[in-house]
């Protein structure tokens, strides 16, 4: 049995302002060969569960081909994007004939080339490898799953927890089911529901109501032993395409019936819970307020349109304005900040700074705030974090990063790339425990969830502005369905015939 694995995550938000350019991919790593194998056998990530499910298997010659994972941001250029899907089909055409083929995919990537940039990817696969091979797509939930994808892959498997903390098992299972799929013992079956649905960032939590009863629901047809697997896609808003919104996919044993039946049977299960997916935002103001009147500690604020796991730059300076105009200090941030960085670097850790932080990447994340303060730490920016994370990844890179504890009370850590606050590792690498803090403010919306849900004694959502906002109202879409709910609430859907 010969098994490749190729592919490259991206997710793409149409609202950023920073291109996903060929370098910006070289620079993050197109890893080739052992060195995928290298980078993920240890981790929890997609790549790792499907390593695993094969090294059980006494028969199989696995090639390890191409694939890159760059932090979300903007549109993949045309010569990246170019660059990618060439190498893909060179490999698979060259090193081909293969029996099964993982395609290691986001499921929201756009690029300049192709709004469905994933699906594409698999109809290129599809036209070299022929009918017979066995193509299995792995998505992220955040996918905006197209019927392209389903119909070039033979299956389709979804992470069903966010934060993204069942990457691996999903993988594991992705590859049992081709292997069973290639020994005769099933035939799947696909179907992909489409309702014109968009579930709010805020509501895309998978341990809350009603995300977390939604699939309670979709758990329940696997009771049923024709269903081979049921996935709940919650879409990523972010993204200015017509697949845009959630999707529910069922994958029978051989039963297209079936597998219409119960993946429609979900999303209007889905459709009925349209108003409470939806929801709004804490005032920044009032957030800041109760958590600086808290008796404990630490309060944590998710800054939700700077959330860089979205596409986000990860400066924006919004909550560190809002707490200086209202008197309230002790926070603990990150901050993307390449140019104070270096300057922190070349001064050395116990010199003093007095600089603009942040605010710099764009007119969408505020703007500059001046700090000044003692250089605490400088570190490369990179560590490993092996408790269970966002995405299951081990290996993280911030960049080079100061740690400065200002003159007012805060503590901010500058780091030279767009952070995810995925761990809590990342402040206790250069010195600064959050423990200690009153209140931290992180990126994101669920992703550090996993890390700072343990310890957080309260947790707040913030309206902050930003490529990430929660308040989707101020996009101006080009591509998405119309209509669609909630942007015209009065919205319709019938199944189809």
């Amino acid at each position: 049995m010969r098994v490749a694995i190729a592919g490259f995550q991206h997710e793409t938000n149409s609202f950023a302002k920073v291109s996903a350019s060929l370098p910006k991919w070289i620079e993050a790593g197109i890893l080739h060969g052992d060195e995928i194998v290298n980078e993920y056998k240890e981790s929890k990530a997609t790549i790792a569960g499907i390593l695993s499910r094969l090294a059980t298997e006494s028969d199989i010659e696995l090639v390890p081909l191409v694939f890159s994972r760059l932090m979300p941001m903007g549109n993949i250029t045309a010569e990246a994007i170019t660059h990618l899907i060439d190498e893909i089909v060179l490999l698979v055409r060259e090193q081909g004939p293969w029996d099964i083929v993982f395609l290691a995919q986001h499921g929201a990537a756009v690029s300049e080339l192709y709004a469905d940039t994933d699906g594409e990817v698999a109809a290129r696969v599809r036209a070299i490898v022929g009918p017979d091979c066995i193509i299995v797509t792995n998505l992220d939930m955040h996918a905006n799953v197209s019927r392209k994808v389903v119909a070039n892959s033979d299956i389709v498997k979804v992470y069903q927890t966010n934060p993204h903390l069942d990457t691996f098992e999903r993988a594991y299972e992705s590859a049992d089911l081709a292997i069973r799929f290639y020994n005769g013992e099933i035939r799947p079956t696909s179907y992909l529901a489409t309702p014109p649905l968009v579930a709010n960032i805020l509501k895309q939590g998978t341990d809350d109501r009603p995300m977390s009863d939604l699939l309670e629901f979709a758990k329940t047809e696997l009771n049923n032993p024709s269903v081979l697997s049921v996935s709940v896609v919650e879409g990523y808003p972010y993204s200015d395409v017509p697949q845009m919104g959630m999707t529910f996919l069922a994958i029978t044993d051989n039963d297209a019936d079936l597998a219409k039946t119960v993946a429609n049977r979900i999303a209007m299960r889905a459709w009925d819970l349209r108003e409470a997916l939806n929801g709004v935002a804490t005032s920044t103001d009032l957030a800041l307020t109760e958590a600086a009147a808290n008796p404990e500690r630490p309060v944590v604020l998710f800054d939700v349109g700077d959330n860089v796991g979205a596409g986000t730059p990860g400066d924006s300076t919004f909550v560190l304005h809002a707490s200086r105009r209202l008197g309230i200090t002790g926070l603990l941030q990150a901050l993307c900040d390449p140019t104070v960085v270096a300057q922190c670097i070349a001064l050395g850790v116990g010199a003093k700074i007095d600089a603009e932080v942040g605010g710099k990447a764009d007119e969408m994340h505020g703007d500059p705030f001046h700090i000044s303060g003692v250089i605490s730490a400088i570190t490369d920016g990179k560590y490993a974090e092996t408790k269970p994370s966002h995405g299951g990844f081990l290996f993280y890179n911030d960049g080079p990063s100061v740690a400065i504890k200002t003159d007012d009370g805060n503590s901010i850590l500058l780091t030279s790339l767009p952070a995810m606050s995925s761990s809590i590792l990342q402040f206790r690498n250069a010195g600064l425990e959050p423990l200690d803090h009153k209140i931290i403010v992180t990126k994101g919306v669920h992703s550090p969830r996993a890390a700072y849900e343990p310890i957080a004694k309260k947790m707040y959502w913030l309206d902050t502005a930003g490529a990430s906002t929660a308040a989707l109202e101020n996009f101006a879409y080009s591509h998405r369905r119309v209509p669609m709910y909630p942007f015209e609430e009065d919205t319709t859907w019938v199944l189809e015939d």
